[in-house]
């Protein structure tokens, strides 16, 4: 059998290597058969085929997104590779964000994101006014159009320094509220921070909504907006769920005082999303200057304390990171390159699939029966040959089918430039 193919109807995948910890047992990897029938995993059935080995993992979930940005890079390239480059280029680039505009580019990266094996999205939408009234229509005409195929969630976002949460932004947060999203925004150091938190948490929960933070992007040491994060939730109460990304500075710290602070961060029961290949795009970059600082968040010292950890894809094709696809199997390689995930725990794995799963109340993940057959299987048989490749031969399976995986040509956007 060809591996691209897999026949159709009721099968029984046989002799496949999966991840213990999706089947609820110990140790590293174990070969099992995988059932599937009517969508759903189950015993042995219909036709065998022998997978000699190939790798089954869950389809993905990719927490950290910022479909509204994706592929304005022909447009709107970053002029030094900055940080601070990015972030002028895409504000100008706001004035072409006009409905249909965000709606294509945003519809390509879905379909990118689908034909690699994301099962949901947590994106992030720029939403400084009035922006907010044209991206959160389109939001939900995209998550009416891909139920079923990739489940979406939207979080505003604008930096606290343009949060007047007093005045426009009670209504930016009422059509957050609306189409069932997540409150957002950047925190960064600035004169009445502490309060503006407090505030922010304190609608977040007079609103019922969840809260989703970008959170010192920077290898400045000094910049611990995360601890007033941390005191906030506790101050005002809030048990709601809490991320916070990127978070970049405590790789900078002293030992003892980024450990203070994460004991602060498992005490407010924040969850992290770490983002190693925007963070390795943009952070330490000085103009002809080799980069010596990676970025990536310290993930290892946060599991060790109970934080969950997730990572995702961040930006794609944009000012804040030229590259990527929303391809969660890339993620997954450069993370265990770039954090050292190997040697380690087991079930890092769980960081792309199961833990941001939870985090942002998808369905669970598991390879149980039961579970939904929606899986990703690879030709590799450890982890090793799976992490050597781009595996770009993949099996992608949705609803217990074996989907198209044609990626979108990037000319169908040429005309938006």
């Amino acid at each position: 059998m060809d591996f691209m193919t897999l026949p159709a109807g009721p099968l029984t995948l046989r002799n496949v290597t999966v991840p213990a910890c999706f089947l609820d047992q110990p140790g590293a990897l174990i070969r099992t058969d995988i059932g599937i029938a009517d969508g759903i995993i189950t015993d042995p059935v219909g036709q065998d085929v022998d997978m000699r080995g190939a790798m089954v993992l869950p389809a993905f979930v990719d927490m950290h997104t910022h479909l509204d940005k994706g592929h304005i890079m022909p447009r709107a390239s970053n002029p030094d590779g900055s940080f601070m480059g990015a972030l002028t280029s895409v504000r100008a680039d706001h004035a072409h964000w006009r409905a249909e505009d965000v709606y294509r580019r945003a519809d390509f990266a879905l379909r990118c994101a689908y034909a690699h094996g994301t099962r949901a999205i947590r994106t992030h939408l720029d939403s400084p006014p009035p922006q907010d009234d044209i991206s959160w229509p389109v939001f939900e005409r995209l998550r009416e159009e891909w139920a079923g195929r990739i489940e979406l969630q939207g979080a505003c976002l604008a930096g606290c320094d343009l949060i007047d949460l007093p005045g426009r932004f009670q209504q930016t947060a009422r059509l957050v509220k609306h189409y069932g999203g997540v409150l957002g925004m950047v925190t960064y150091p600035m004169e009445g921070l502490d309060a503006l938190l407090r505030d922010f948490f304190t609608l977040a929960g007079e609103l019922g909504l969840h809260v989703d933070l970008h959170v010192d992007e920077t290898m400045d040491p000094t910049v611990e907006t995360l601890r007033s994060v941390c005191r906030a939730v506790m101050e005002t109460g809030f048990d709601a769920s809490v991320t916070v990304g990127h978070v970049c500075s405590l790789s900078t710290q002293t030992h003892d005082r980024a450990m203070d602070t994460l004991d602060l961060v498992a005490q407010a029961g924040l969850k992290v999303v770490s983002l190693p290949m925007c963070n390795l795009y943009l952070q330490d970059r000085q103009q002809q200057q080799t980069p010596r600082l990676r970025g990536v968040t310290i993930v290892h010292e946060m599991r060790q304390r109970g934080i969950p950890v997730s990572f995702a894809s961040d930006n794609t094709r944009d000012p804040f990171y030229a590259y990527g696809d929303l391809d969660m199997m890339e993620v997954l390689r450069e993370a265990t390159r770039i954090a050292h995930l190997d040697h380690s725990d087991d079930d890092w794995i769980k960081a792309f699939t199961c833990v941001p799963a939870d985090s942002c109340g998808f369905a669970s993940t598991s390879l149980n029966q039961g579970a939904p057959a929606e899986l990703v299987v690879c030709r590799a048989r450890n982890w090793t040959e799976l992490l050597a490749r781009p595996q770009s031969d993949r099996i992608v399976i949705r609803n217990g089918t074996a989907i198209d995986r044609t990626l979108p040509d990037y000319a169908e956007l040429d005309d938006l430039f």
